[in-house]
């Protein structure tokens, strides 16, 4: 019979169950009327370590890859703070930063679009350029922007400026 891990698992649960039964016994020890049961006990928990003694010395399974532990988690617990609690924070701090970075992402996306818009009224001949590149219709520049002849706006007062 091959030994799997659900075996060696089981066998560790009925060693720690055969622990638990052993310390009810002592807590509720009342001399020689419970001896018999807390020798039958300790003789189950016997049993139950050389099988998986023996389980384990047999078993052929793929050597474990081993567990590498960040030291900040190590320090957090030989602090005896909860590692629970470092993960929350750190998931926490994870969010907040892709939240930030999302931001700046859609920023610096919807100043592509403004500007290839503002390109496109500008110089007409460059829209299939700034549509390849957004992938978006960047407009017709059609009634977007009106030339200025003079007067208020952002034209600066002179004949030339643009305005909204």
């Amino acid at each position: 019979m091959a030994v799997t891990l659900e075996t060696i698992d089981d066998l560790i649960k009925d060693t720690i169950q055969n622990l638990y039964a052993i310390q009810a016994s002592t807590h509720g020890y009342l001399g020689p009327e419970t001896h018999a049961e807390l020798i039958r006990k300790i003789k189950q928990l016997t049993h139950s370590l050389s099988l998986l003694s023996h389980a384990s010395s047999s078993a052929t399974l793929s050597p474990a890859q081993p567990i590498l532990i960040p030291p900040e988690i190590v320090a957090y617990v030989e602090s005896g703070r909860n590692p629970d609690i470092y993960t929350r924070e750190f998931v926490e701090l994870v969010q907040r930063g892709n939240a930030y970075l999302k931001g700046k992402s859609d920023a610096i996306a919807a100043l592509r679009d403004e500007l290839a818009r503002e390109m496109g009224a500008a110089w007409p001949e460059m829209r299939p350029y700034l549509v390849q590149i957004t992938g978006k219709d960047v407009g017709s520049g059609e009634g977007e922007y009106v030339k200025g002849e003079g007067g208020g706006g952002g034209g600066g007062g002179g004949g030339g400026g643009w305005w909204w």
